[in-house]
Protein backbone atom coordinates (compact mmCIF):
# COMPACT_ATOMS: atom_id res chain seq x y z
CA UNK A 1 0.00 0.00 0.00
CA UNK A 2 2.42 2.50 0.97
CA UNK A 3 4.28 1.81 -2.28
CA UNK A 4 1.26 2.01 -4.49
CA UNK A 5 0.58 5.52 -2.69
CA UNK A 6 4.07 6.69 -3.25
CA UNK A 7 3.20 5.71 -6.51
CA UNK A 8 0.35 8.13 -6.80
CA UNK A 9 1.65 11.13 -5.48
CA UNK A 10 4.57 10.42 -8.22
CA UNK A 11 2.17 10.76 -10.77
CA UNK A 12 0.15 13.45 -9.36
CA UNK A 13 3.27 15.30 -8.78
CA UNK A 14 4.08 14.51 -12.97
CA UNK A 15 0.56 15.34 -13.59
CA UNK A 16 0.30 18.96 -11.73
CA UNK A 17 1.53 21.20 -14.72
CA UNK A 18 -1.54 19.56 -17.13
CA UNK A 19 -3.69 22.06 -15.18
CA UNK A 20 -5.03 25.05 -16.64
CA UNK A 21 -5.54 28.54 -14.47
CA UNK A 22 -8.58 30.38 -14.97
CA UNK A 23 -10.50 32.33 -13.52
CA UNK A 24 -12.98 32.92 -16.01
CA UNK A 25 -13.25 28.59 -16.11
CA UNK A 26 -13.99 28.94 -19.62
CA UNK A 27 -11.65 25.74 -19.74
CA UNK A 28 -8.35 25.59 -22.19
CA UNK A 29 -8.98 29.69 -22.20
CA UNK A 30 -5.12 30.09 -21.29
CA UNK A 31 -5.65 32.66 -19.06
CA UNK A 32 -3.12 33.48 -16.49
CA UNK A 33 -3.34 34.08 -12.57
CA UNK A 34 -2.90 37.86 -12.13
CA UNK A 35 -1.04 36.81 -8.67
CA UNK A 36 0.18 33.39 -9.09
CA UNK A 37 1.98 33.92 -12.91
CA UNK A 38 1.53 30.43 -13.97
CA UNK A 39 -1.07 28.92 -16.45
CA UNK A 40 -1.32 26.48 -19.28
CA UNK A 41 -2.98 26.29 -22.47
CA UNK A 42 -5.23 23.20 -21.71
CA UNK A 43 -6.66 20.87 -18.70
CA UNK A 44 -6.17 17.29 -18.99
CA UNK A 45 -9.32 15.88 -21.32
CA UNK A 46 -11.85 13.65 -19.49
CA UNK A 47 -11.27 11.61 -16.53
CA UNK A 48 -7.41 12.64 -15.84
CA UNK A 49 -9.18 16.75 -15.42
CA UNK A 50 -10.81 15.35 -12.11
CA UNK A 51 -8.16 13.37 -11.07
CA UNK A 52 -5.54 15.75 -11.15
CA UNK A 53 -7.64 19.26 -11.23
CA UNK A 54 -7.04 21.52 -8.01
CA UNK A 55 -9.22 24.24 -9.50
CA UNK A 56 -11.68 25.45 -6.64
CA UNK A 57 -14.70 24.58 -8.78
CA UNK A 58 -13.93 21.34 -10.30
CA UNK A 59 -13.49 20.27 -6.79
CA UNK A 60 -16.35 22.26 -5.50
CA UNK A 61 -18.20 19.76 -7.95
CA UNK A 62 -16.33 16.81 -7.14
CA UNK A 63 -17.21 17.32 -3.73
CA UNK A 64 -20.84 17.71 -4.78
CA UNK A 65 -20.96 14.42 -6.38
CA UNK A 66 -19.47 12.79 -3.78
CA UNK A 67 -21.90 14.02 -1.28
CA UNK A 68 -24.76 12.93 -3.56
CA UNK A 69 -23.75 9.39 -3.45
CA UNK A 70 -23.34 9.45 0.44
CA UNK A 71 -27.01 10.94 0.77
CA UNK A 72 -27.90 8.17 -1.53
CA UNK A 73 -26.70 5.12 0.46
CA UNK A 74 -27.88 7.09 4.35
CA UNK A 75 -31.15 7.22 2.44
CA UNK A 76 -31.38 4.02 1.61
CA UNK A 77 -30.15 3.01 5.45
CA UNK A 78 -32.85 4.89 6.34
CA UNK A 79 -35.59 3.54 4.40
CA UNK A 80 -34.79 0.12 5.06
CA UNK A 81 -35.18 0.63 8.72
CA UNK A 82 -38.78 2.59 8.59
CA UNK A 83 -39.67 -0.23 6.70
CA UNK A 84 -38.97 -2.33 9.45
CA UNK A 85 -40.72 -0.06 12.10
CA UNK A 86 -44.02 -0.51 10.05
CA UNK A 87 -44.63 -3.45 12.76
CA UNK A 88 -43.54 -3.80 15.90
CA UNK A 89 -41.60 -7.02 15.45
CA UNK A 90 -39.04 -7.89 13.22
CA UNK A 91 -39.11 -8.47 9.97
CA UNK A 92 -37.52 -7.05 7.14
CA UNK A 93 -34.19 -6.39 8.30
CA UNK A 94 -34.53 -10.38 9.41
CA UNK A 95 -34.97 -11.41 5.77
CA UNK A 96 -32.03 -9.70 4.54
CA UNK A 97 -29.79 -10.02 6.86
CA UNK A 98 -28.82 -13.44 6.06
CA UNK A 99 -28.21 -12.19 2.17
CA UNK A 100 -25.77 -9.77 3.60
CA UNK A 101 -23.68 -11.88 6.57
CA UNK A 102 -25.09 -10.24 9.04
CA UNK A 103 -26.01 -12.49 12.45
CA UNK A 104 -29.63 -11.49 12.63
CA UNK A 105 -31.92 -8.36 11.84
CA UNK A 106 -31.67 -6.69 14.83
CA UNK A 107 -27.51 -6.49 14.22
CA UNK A 108 -28.79 -5.44 10.75
CA UNK A 109 -30.66 -2.36 12.20
CA UNK A 110 -28.31 -1.47 14.71
CA UNK A 111 -25.37 -1.57 11.73
CA UNK A 112 -27.97 0.58 9.20
CA UNK A 113 -28.31 2.76 12.29
CA UNK A 114 -24.74 3.32 12.66
CA UNK A 115 -23.71 3.89 8.86
CA UNK A 116 -26.98 6.54 8.45
CA UNK A 117 -25.83 8.46 11.14
CA UNK A 118 -22.47 8.77 9.90
CA UNK A 119 -22.73 9.11 6.83
CA UNK A 120 -25.29 11.68 6.94
CA UNK A 121 -23.14 13.57 9.48
CA UNK A 122 -19.72 13.21 7.89
CA UNK A 123 -19.70 11.84 4.47
CA UNK A 124 -23.08 14.23 3.12
CA UNK A 125 -23.46 16.84 5.72
CA UNK A 126 -19.91 18.55 6.12
CA UNK A 127 -18.70 17.38 2.33
CA UNK A 128 -21.93 19.07 0.40
CA UNK A 129 -21.24 22.51 2.47
CA UNK A 130 -17.54 22.67 0.93
CA UNK A 131 -18.95 21.55 -2.11
CA UNK A 132 -20.50 25.83 -2.22
CA UNK A 133 -17.52 26.51 -0.30
CA UNK A 134 -14.96 25.41 -2.96
CA UNK A 135 -16.97 26.41 -6.03
CA UNK A 136 -18.57 29.99 -4.52
CA UNK A 137 -15.93 31.13 -1.76
CA UNK A 138 -13.03 32.49 -4.04
CA UNK A 139 -15.81 34.02 -6.67
CA UNK A 140 -17.19 36.22 -4.07
CA UNK A 141 -14.36 37.69 -2.24
CA UNK A 142 -12.90 38.52 -5.86
CA UNK A 143 -9.86 35.55 -5.59
CA UNK A 144 -8.26 33.96 -8.14
CA UNK A 145 -8.61 30.33 -5.91
CA UNK A 146 -8.00 28.91 -2.62
CA UNK A 147 -4.81 29.64 -0.60
CA UNK A 148 -3.30 26.14 -0.90
CA UNK A 149 -4.58 24.83 -4.60
CA UNK A 150 -2.83 21.21 -3.90
CA UNK A 151 -4.04 20.72 -0.64
CA UNK A 152 -7.68 21.66 -1.34
CA UNK A 153 -7.10 18.46 -3.56
CA UNK A 154 -5.87 16.18 -1.60
CA UNK A 155 -8.60 17.38 1.04
CA UNK A 156 -11.37 15.95 -0.94
CA UNK A 157 -9.45 12.74 -2.01
CA UNK A 158 -9.26 11.70 1.57
CA UNK A 159 -13.14 11.50 1.58
CA UNK A 160 -13.11 8.16 -1.01
CA UNK A 161 -11.21 6.35 0.89
CA UNK A 162 -12.94 7.12 4.25
CA UNK A 163 -16.26 6.18 2.71
CA UNK A 164 -14.83 2.78 2.05
CA UNK A 165 -13.46 2.31 5.24
CA UNK A 166 -16.73 3.42 7.17
CA UNK A 167 -18.99 1.42 4.83
CA UNK A 168 -16.35 -1.58 4.69
CA UNK A 169 -17.95 -3.79 7.40
CA UNK A 170 -21.25 -4.22 4.68
CA UNK A 171 -18.98 -5.08 1.92
CA UNK A 172 -17.01 -7.87 4.05
CA UNK A 173 -19.57 -9.39 5.94
CA UNK A 174 -20.99 -11.88 3.22
CA UNK A 175 -17.56 -13.07 2.84
CA UNK A 176 -15.95 -13.37 6.55
CA UNK A 177 -18.02 -14.55 9.41
CA UNK A 178 -15.58 -12.44 11.84
CA UNK A 179 -16.76 -9.03 10.54
CA UNK A 180 -20.08 -7.08 10.82
CA UNK A 181 -21.16 -3.44 10.03
CA UNK A 182 -20.35 -1.62 12.92
CA UNK A 183 -23.63 -1.48 15.14
CA UNK A 184 -22.08 1.11 18.20
CA UNK A 185 -24.58 3.83 17.07
CA UNK A 186 -23.07 6.95 15.36
CA UNK A 187 -21.95 7.96 19.27
CA UNK A 188 -20.21 4.82 19.37
CA UNK A 189 -20.16 5.18 23.27
CA UNK A 190 -17.55 2.75 24.97
CA UNK A 191 -18.52 -0.18 26.37
CA UNK A 192 -19.80 -1.16 23.34
CA UNK A 193 -18.17 0.63 20.74
CA UNK A 194 -14.69 -1.28 22.52
CA UNK A 195 -15.86 -4.78 23.19
CA UNK A 196 -18.68 -5.89 20.64
CA UNK A 197 -18.00 -9.00 18.11
CA UNK A 198 -19.36 -9.37 14.84
CA UNK A 199 -22.37 -10.88 16.40
CA UNK A 200 -23.55 -8.24 18.76
CA UNK A 201 -22.40 -10.34 21.91
CA UNK A 202 -19.59 -8.56 24.04
CA UNK A 203 -16.22 -10.24 23.25
CA UNK A 204 -13.92 -11.96 25.51
CA UNK A 205 -10.45 -11.05 23.82
CA UNK A 206 -8.96 -8.35 21.08
CA UNK A 207 -9.03 -11.47 18.37
CA UNK A 208 -12.87 -11.58 18.96
CA UNK A 209 -13.45 -8.08 18.32
CA UNK A 210 -15.84 -6.72 15.21
CA UNK A 211 -13.23 -5.44 12.93
CA UNK A 212 -15.82 -3.90 10.83
CA UNK A 213 -15.36 -1.05 13.88
CA UNK A 214 -12.01 -0.75 13.44
CA UNK A 215 -12.46 0.04 9.76
CA UNK A 216 -15.27 2.72 10.23
CA UNK A 217 -13.09 4.62 12.91
CA UNK A 218 -10.17 4.81 10.60
CA UNK A 219 -12.37 6.11 8.26
CA UNK A 220 -14.06 8.69 10.19
CA UNK A 221 -10.11 10.22 11.08
CA UNK A 222 -9.72 10.08 7.41
CA UNK A 223 -12.59 12.52 6.97
CA UNK A 224 -11.98 14.69 10.26
CA UNK A 225 -8.05 14.80 8.66
CA UNK A 226 -9.80 16.39 5.35
CA UNK A 227 -12.64 18.56 7.04
CA UNK A 228 -9.17 20.39 8.97
CA UNK A 229 -7.16 20.43 5.70
CA UNK A 230 -10.26 22.40 4.40
CA UNK A 231 -10.90 24.40 7.30
CA UNK A 232 -7.38 25.63 7.47
CA UNK A 233 -7.80 26.72 3.76
CA UNK A 234 -10.62 28.46 4.13
CA UNK A 235 -9.33 30.12 6.83
CA UNK A 236 -6.21 31.44 4.78
CA UNK A 237 -7.93 32.15 1.67
CA UNK A 238 -10.59 34.37 3.36
CA UNK A 239 -7.77 36.54 5.31
CA UNK A 240 -5.16 36.64 2.73
CA UNK A 241 -6.80 35.78 -1.06
CA UNK A 242 -9.63 38.56 -0.72
CA UNK A 243 -9.71 40.96 -3.67
CA UNK A 244 -8.59 44.76 -3.01
CA UNK A 245 -11.81 45.39 -3.22
CA UNK A 246 -13.31 43.02 -0.41
CA UNK A 247 -12.62 44.24 2.93
CA UNK A 248 -13.97 43.01 5.98
CA UNK A 249 -17.14 45.10 5.64
CA UNK A 250 -17.85 44.09 2.26
CA UNK A 251 -17.40 40.25 3.26
CA UNK A 252 -20.63 38.60 2.49
CA UNK A 253 -22.54 36.43 5.10
CA UNK A 254 -22.25 33.41 2.96
CA UNK A 255 -18.16 33.87 3.67
CA UNK A 256 -18.53 34.81 7.19
CA UNK A 257 -20.59 31.59 7.93
CA UNK A 258 -18.00 29.65 6.32
CA UNK A 259 -15.07 31.66 8.17
CA UNK A 260 -16.75 30.87 11.67
CA UNK A 261 -17.35 26.94 10.56
CA UNK A 262 -14.09 26.79 9.63
CA UNK A 263 -12.66 28.14 12.94
CA UNK A 264 -15.48 25.39 14.50
CA UNK A 265 -13.77 22.32 13.04
CA UNK A 266 -10.21 23.58 13.69
CA UNK A 267 -10.69 23.65 17.42
CA UNK A 268 -13.54 20.30 17.54
CA UNK A 269 -12.41 17.70 15.34
CA UNK A 270 -8.71 16.77 16.90
CA UNK A 271 -10.93 16.22 19.78
CA UNK A 272 -12.73 13.75 17.96
CA UNK A 273 -9.65 12.59 16.04
CA UNK A 274 -8.15 12.25 20.38
CA UNK A 275 -10.95 9.78 21.01
CA UNK A 276 -11.03 8.12 18.11
CA UNK A 277 -7.20 7.02 18.54
CA UNK A 278 -8.33 6.15 22.42
CA UNK A 279 -10.90 4.34 20.86
CA UNK A 280 -8.72 2.04 18.91
CA UNK A 281 -5.75 2.04 21.23
CA UNK A 282 -8.43 0.48 23.61
CA UNK A 283 -9.57 -1.68 21.21
CA UNK A 284 -6.65 -3.01 19.73
CA UNK A 285 -3.45 -2.49 22.42
CA UNK A 286 -5.87 -3.46 25.69
CA UNK A 287 -5.05 0.23 27.07
CA UNK A 288 -7.83 1.38 29.66
CA UNK A 289 -8.74 4.94 28.48
CA UNK A 290 -12.70 4.10 28.29
CA UNK A 291 -12.78 1.21 31.20
CA UNK A 292 -13.82 1.93 34.54
CA UNK A 293 -10.23 1.65 35.91
CA UNK A 294 -8.96 3.89 33.60
CA UNK A 295 -10.79 7.07 32.41
CA UNK A 296 -13.90 5.94 32.36
CA UNK A 297 -17.33 6.00 29.80
CA UNK A 298 -17.75 9.22 31.37
CA UNK A 299 -14.39 10.74 29.67
CA UNK A 300 -15.52 9.27 26.00
CA UNK A 301 -18.85 11.38 26.74
CA UNK A 302 -17.03 14.49 27.34
CA UNK A 303 -14.68 14.15 24.43
CA UNK A 304 -17.01 12.97 22.57
CA UNK A 305 -19.76 15.86 22.81
CA UNK A 306 -16.92 18.69 22.82
CA UNK A 307 -16.50 17.50 19.26
CA UNK A 308 -20.32 16.77 18.98
CA UNK A 309 -22.40 19.84 19.95
CA UNK A 310 -20.41 21.95 17.86
CA UNK A 311 -20.29 20.03 15.00
CA UNK A 312 -24.25 20.68 14.78
CA UNK A 313 -23.51 24.41 14.39
CA UNK A 314 -20.72 23.53 12.04
CA UNK A 315 -23.59 21.98 9.94
CA UNK A 316 -25.59 24.45 10.53
CA UNK A 317 -23.87 27.95 9.87
CA UNK A 318 -23.31 27.85 6.75
CA UNK A 319 -27.14 26.64 5.43
CA UNK A 320 -28.13 29.91 7.42
CA UNK A 321 -25.88 32.15 5.46
CA UNK A 322 -26.93 30.09 2.66
CA UNK A 323 -30.41 31.18 3.74
CA UNK A 324 -29.34 35.00 4.54
CA UNK A 325 -27.87 35.37 1.37
CA UNK A 326 -30.53 33.88 -0.81
CA UNK A 327 -33.65 34.93 0.43
CA UNK A 328 -33.05 38.92 -0.10
CA UNK A 329 -32.43 37.59 -3.59
CA UNK A 330 -35.89 37.27 -3.86
CA UNK A 331 -37.30 39.65 -1.33
CA UNK A 332 -36.09 42.87 -3.13
CA UNK A 333 -34.36 44.36 -0.87
CA UNK A 334 -30.68 43.43 1.55
CA UNK A 335 -30.65 41.53 4.06
CA UNK A 336 -32.41 43.53 7.33
CA UNK A 337 -29.54 43.74 10.19
CA UNK A 338 -26.69 42.25 8.55
CA UNK A 339 -24.29 43.39 10.97
CA UNK A 340 -26.28 41.51 13.63
CA UNK A 341 -26.60 38.35 11.64
CA UNK A 342 -22.54 38.60 11.48
CA UNK A 343 -22.64 38.83 15.40
CA UNK A 344 -24.93 36.08 16.01
CA UNK A 345 -23.00 34.13 13.53
CA UNK A 346 -19.99 34.60 15.67
CA UNK A 347 -21.57 34.23 18.78
CA UNK A 348 -22.83 30.86 18.06
CA UNK A 349 -19.06 29.74 17.31
CA UNK A 350 -17.90 30.81 20.94
CA UNK A 351 -21.27 29.55 22.74
CA UNK A 352 -21.20 26.35 20.87
CA UNK A 353 -18.53 25.37 22.75
CA UNK A 354 -20.07 25.90 26.16
CA UNK A 355 -22.70 23.79 25.73
CA UNK A 356 -21.96 20.36 25.22
CA UNK A 357 -22.74 18.58 28.50
CA UNK A 358 -26.26 19.26 27.65
CA UNK A 359 -25.95 15.94 26.23
CA UNK A 360 -25.16 14.12 29.13
CA UNK A 361 -28.01 15.55 31.23
CA UNK A 362 -28.92 11.98 32.15
CA UNK A 363 -24.91 10.68 32.77
CA UNK A 364 -25.18 11.43 36.99
CA UNK A 365 -22.80 14.59 36.56
CA UNK A 366 -22.66 16.91 39.74
CA UNK A 367 -26.22 18.93 39.38
CA UNK A 368 -24.58 22.23 39.78
CA UNK A 369 -22.61 21.80 36.33
CA UNK A 370 -25.61 20.86 34.85
CA UNK A 371 -27.47 23.52 35.59
CA UNK A 372 -24.71 26.02 34.38
CA UNK A 373 -24.66 23.79 31.44
CA UNK A 374 -28.59 24.38 30.67
CA UNK A 375 -28.01 28.34 30.93
CA UNK A 376 -25.69 28.49 28.56
CA UNK A 377 -27.94 26.21 26.15
CA UNK A 378 -30.92 28.11 26.49
CA UNK A 379 -28.34 31.48 25.97
CA UNK A 380 -27.20 30.14 22.28
CA UNK A 381 -30.95 29.97 21.58
CA UNK A 382 -30.93 34.12 21.23
CA UNK A 383 -28.71 34.46 18.94
CA UNK A 384 -30.32 31.76 16.60
CA UNK A 385 -33.82 33.53 17.59
CA UNK A 386 -31.81 36.95 15.70
CA UNK A 387 -31.12 35.31 12.50
CA UNK A 388 -34.77 34.38 12.68
CA UNK A 389 -36.51 37.59 12.77
CA UNK A 390 -33.60 39.15 10.47
CA UNK A 391 -34.97 36.75 7.90
CA UNK A 392 -38.84 37.18 8.61
CA UNK A 393 -38.46 41.10 8.72
CA UNK A 394 -36.38 41.05 5.07
CA UNK A 395 -39.76 39.01 3.94
CA UNK A 396 -41.64 41.58 5.49
CA UNK A 397 -43.39 44.67 2.83
CA UNK A 398 -40.65 42.79 0.02
CA UNK A 399 -41.03 42.29 -3.22
CA UNK A 400 -41.87 38.41 -2.54
CA UNK A 401 -41.19 36.55 -5.90
CA UNK A 402 -42.33 32.67 -4.46
CA UNK A 403 -39.09 31.10 -6.72
CA UNK A 404 -38.26 27.46 -6.07
CA UNK A 405 -34.93 28.81 -4.01
CA UNK A 406 -37.22 31.21 -1.91
CA UNK A 407 -39.37 28.33 -1.15
CA UNK A 408 -37.16 26.17 0.33
CA UNK A 409 -35.82 29.83 2.07
CA UNK A 410 -39.23 30.21 3.65
CA UNK A 411 -39.40 26.19 4.20
CA UNK A 412 -36.17 26.11 6.13
CA UNK A 413 -37.27 29.21 8.48
CA UNK A 414 -40.58 27.40 9.48
CA UNK A 415 -38.73 23.89 9.60
CA UNK A 416 -35.38 25.64 12.19
CA UNK A 417 -38.52 27.22 14.22
CA UNK A 418 -40.02 23.94 15.24
CA UNK A 419 -36.56 22.44 15.29
CA UNK A 420 -35.05 25.39 17.55
CA UNK A 421 -38.32 25.40 19.54
CA UNK A 422 -37.88 21.71 20.30
CA UNK A 423 -34.43 22.02 21.34
CA UNK A 424 -35.19 24.79 23.91
CA UNK A 425 -37.45 22.14 26.01
CA UNK A 426 -34.21 19.32 25.79
CA UNK A 427 -32.17 22.46 27.29
CA UNK A 428 -34.41 22.03 30.35
CA UNK A 429 -33.44 19.60 32.88
CA UNK A 430 -36.27 18.37 34.06
CA UNK A 431 -37.77 17.84 30.58
CA UNK A 432 -34.51 16.56 29.22
CA UNK A 433 -34.69 13.43 31.45
CA UNK A 434 -38.27 12.77 30.78
CA UNK A 435 -37.22 13.03 26.76
CA UNK A 436 -34.08 11.64 26.78
CA UNK A 437 -33.50 8.89 24.63
CA UNK A 438 -37.14 8.71 23.08
CA UNK A 439 -38.40 9.80 19.96
CA UNK A 440 -38.49 13.11 20.39
CA UNK A 441 -34.73 13.87 20.46
CA UNK A 442 -34.63 11.85 17.04
CA UNK A 443 -37.83 14.55 15.63
CA UNK A 444 -35.76 17.80 17.34
CA UNK A 445 -32.35 16.63 15.46
CA UNK A 446 -34.19 15.63 11.89
CA UNK A 447 -35.76 18.66 12.00
CA UNK A 448 -32.74 20.77 12.22
CA UNK A 449 -30.37 18.61 9.85
CA UNK A 450 -33.14 17.27 7.18
CA UNK A 451 -35.71 20.12 7.93
CA UNK A 452 -33.43 23.04 8.22
CA UNK A 453 -30.42 21.98 6.56
CA UNK A 454 -31.17 19.82 3.47
CA UNK A 455 -33.82 22.67 2.57
CA UNK A 456 -30.88 25.54 2.95
CA UNK A 457 -28.36 23.07 0.26
CA UNK A 458 -31.73 22.56 -2.07
CA UNK A 459 -32.61 26.57 -1.87
CA UNK A 460 -28.49 26.73 -2.99
CA UNK A 461 -28.48 24.47 -5.49
CA UNK A 462 -31.56 25.63 -7.29
CA UNK A 463 -30.24 28.83 -6.73
CA UNK A 464 -26.72 28.53 -8.12
CA UNK A 465 -27.44 25.69 -10.78
CA UNK A 466 -27.62 28.28 -13.42
CA UNK A 467 -23.95 29.43 -11.84
CA UNK A 468 -22.48 26.01 -12.51
CA UNK A 469 -24.35 24.58 -15.35
CA UNK A 470 -24.91 27.49 -17.79
CA UNK A 471 -28.53 26.11 -18.04
CA UNK A 472 -32.08 26.63 -16.09
CA UNK A 473 -33.31 23.12 -14.09
CA UNK A 474 -37.83 22.27 -14.95
CA UNK A 475 -39.45 24.44 -12.46
CA UNK A 476 -42.14 22.46 -12.22
CA UNK A 477 -40.44 19.39 -11.40
CA UNK A 478 -38.57 21.82 -8.97
CA UNK A 479 -41.80 22.56 -7.07
CA UNK A 480 -43.05 19.35 -6.73
CA UNK A 481 -39.58 18.47 -4.92
CA UNK A 482 -40.40 21.47 -2.82
CA UNK A 483 -44.04 20.34 -1.41
CA UNK A 484 -43.51 16.63 -1.44
CA UNK A 485 -39.89 17.06 0.73
CA UNK A 486 -42.00 19.63 2.98
CA UNK A 487 -45.02 17.68 3.40
CA UNK A 488 -42.74 14.33 4.14
CA UNK A 489 -40.26 16.02 6.23
CA UNK A 490 -43.06 17.68 8.85
CA UNK A 491 -45.37 13.97 8.55
CA UNK A 492 -42.42 11.67 9.31
CA UNK A 493 -40.19 13.84 12.07
CA UNK A 494 -43.84 15.73 14.03
CA UNK A 495 -44.56 11.51 14.13
CA UNK A 496 -41.33 11.12 15.65
CA UNK A 497 -42.09 14.19 18.40
CA UNK A 498 -45.15 12.69 19.16
CA UNK A 499 -43.62 9.52 19.37
CA UNK A 500 -41.27 10.64 22.38
CA UNK A 501 -43.84 12.48 24.19
CA UNK A 502 -45.52 8.85 24.55
CA UNK A 503 -42.13 7.48 25.25
CA UNK A 504 -41.09 5.17 22.19
CA UNK A 505 -37.04 4.83 23.14
CA UNK A 506 -34.76 5.60 20.20
CA UNK A 507 -32.70 3.10 18.13
CA UNK A 508 -35.06 0.75 18.89
CA UNK A 509 -35.49 -2.34 16.02
CA UNK A 510 -38.81 -3.53 17.87
CA UNK A 511 -41.45 -2.48 20.00
CA UNK A 512 -43.68 -5.24 20.21
CA UNK A 513 -42.40 -6.00 23.86
CA UNK A 514 -43.33 -2.49 25.33
CA UNK A 515 -45.38 -2.42 28.32
CA UNK A 516 -45.89 0.91 28.88
CA UNK A 517 -47.78 3.48 26.53
CA UNK A 518 -50.47 2.67 23.51
CA UNK A 519 -48.63 0.27 21.54
CA UNK A 520 -51.20 0.63 18.95
CA UNK A 521 -51.04 4.69 18.65
CA UNK A 522 -47.23 3.96 18.58
CA UNK A 523 -47.13 1.79 15.44
CA UNK A 524 -49.88 4.05 13.84
CA UNK A 525 -47.18 7.00 14.34
CA UNK A 526 -44.59 4.76 12.69
CA UNK A 527 -46.88 4.23 9.56
CA UNK A 528 -47.18 8.01 9.22
CA UNK A 529 -43.67 8.40 9.83
CA UNK A 530 -42.58 5.22 7.07
CA UNK A 531 -45.15 6.96 5.04
CA UNK A 532 -43.61 10.25 5.33
CA UNK A 533 -39.86 8.86 4.43
CA UNK A 534 -41.14 7.28 1.51
CA UNK A 535 -42.45 10.66 0.33
CA UNK A 536 -39.07 12.09 0.85
CA UNK A 537 -37.93 9.42 -1.27
CA UNK A 538 -39.89 10.23 -3.94
CA UNK A 539 -39.08 14.23 -3.86
CA UNK A 540 -35.58 13.16 -4.03
CA UNK A 541 -35.91 10.93 -7.22
CA UNK A 542 -37.71 13.79 -8.86
CA UNK A 543 -34.74 16.17 -7.77
CA UNK A 544 -31.88 13.96 -9.16
CA UNK A 545 -33.76 13.28 -12.56
CA UNK A 546 -34.56 17.08 -12.73
CA UNK A 547 -30.88 18.03 -12.41
CA UNK A 548 -29.32 15.41 -14.71
CA UNK A 549 -31.93 15.96 -17.18
CA UNK A 550 -31.70 19.68 -17.12
CA UNK A 551 -27.73 19.26 -16.48
CA UNK A 552 -27.52 17.82 -20.41
CA UNK A 553 -30.56 18.99 -22.18
CA UNK A 554 -31.92 22.82 -20.16
CA UNK A 555 -32.42 26.16 -21.78
CA UNK A 556 -29.54 28.37 -21.92
CA UNK A 557 -29.70 31.62 -19.46
CA UNK A 558 -28.28 34.61 -20.03
CA UNK A 559 -25.81 36.59 -17.42
CA UNK A 560 -28.67 38.00 -15.25
CA UNK A 561 -31.11 34.41 -15.11
CA UNK A 562 -32.78 35.55 -11.80
CA UNK A 563 -33.61 39.16 -12.76
CA UNK A 564 -31.46 40.70 -9.94
CA UNK A 565 -30.26 43.64 -11.31
CA UNK A 566 -34.27 45.11 -11.48
CA UNK A 567 -33.89 45.00 -7.58
CA UNK A 568 -30.51 46.00 -6.88
CA UNK A 569 -29.65 42.97 -5.48
CA UNK A 570 -27.21 41.78 -7.92
CA UNK A 571 -24.11 39.75 -6.60
CA UNK A 572 -20.49 39.42 -7.36
CA UNK A 573 -20.43 35.96 -8.41
CA UNK A 574 -22.76 36.56 -11.14
CA UNK A 575 -20.78 39.16 -12.53
CA UNK A 576 -18.04 36.50 -12.79
CA UNK A 577 -20.80 34.26 -14.87
CA UNK A 578 -21.45 37.08 -17.15
CA UNK A 579 -17.88 37.78 -18.17
CA UNK A 580 -17.82 33.66 -17.99
CA UNK A 581 -20.48 33.80 -21.12
CA UNK A 582 -18.61 36.52 -23.13
CA UNK A 583 -14.91 34.71 -23.10
CA UNK A 584 -15.86 31.20 -23.29
CA UNK A 585 -16.32 29.76 -26.51
CA UNK A 586 -20.06 29.61 -28.12
CA UNK A 587 -21.53 27.57 -31.09
CA UNK A 588 -22.76 30.88 -32.25
CA UNK A 589 -25.86 30.79 -30.73
CA UNK A 590 -28.05 32.39 -28.55
CA UNK A 591 -29.09 31.96 -24.89
CA UNK A 592 -32.31 29.96 -25.53
CA UNK A 593 -35.70 30.94 -23.52
CA UNK A 594 -35.66 29.44 -19.65
CA UNK A 595 -38.90 29.22 -18.19
CA UNK A 596 -39.60 32.12 -15.44
CA UNK A 597 -39.36 30.42 -12.05
CA UNK A 598 -41.75 32.77 -10.35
Amino acid sequence: MAVFLFGVVLFLARAADWRTYTPLAGGGSGIVSREGGYGHAEKPAGIFRWFTTVDHKDIGILYGIYAILAFAWGGIAVIIMRTELITPGIDVTQALAGAMGVNNGQNLYNGLLTSHGITMLFLFGTPIIAAFANYLVPLLIDADDMAFPRINAIAFWLLPPGAVLIWAGFFIAPFVDSVAPSMASWTMYPPQSVSQTAQGSPATSIAQLNAGTDLMLLGLHLTGVSATMGAINFIATIFAERGPEVGWDKLDIFSWTILTQSALILFSFPLLGSALVMLLLDRNFATTFFTADGGGTILYQHLFWFFGHPEVYILVLPPMGIISYVLPRFSGRKLFGFKFVVYSTLAIGVLSFGVWAHHMFASGIDPRIRASFMAVSLAIAIPSAVKTFNWITTMWNGKIRLTTPMLFCIGFVGNFIIGGVTGVFLASIPVDLLLHDTYYVVGHFHYVIMGAIAFAVFAGVYYWFPLVTGRMYQVTLAKAHFWLTMVGTNLTFFAMILMGYVGMPRRYATYNLITVGPLDFIQLLHVLATVGAFILLVAQIIWLWNMVQSYMEGPRVGPDPWNLEEDGVHSREWDWFDDRLETALTDGGEPEDAEADA
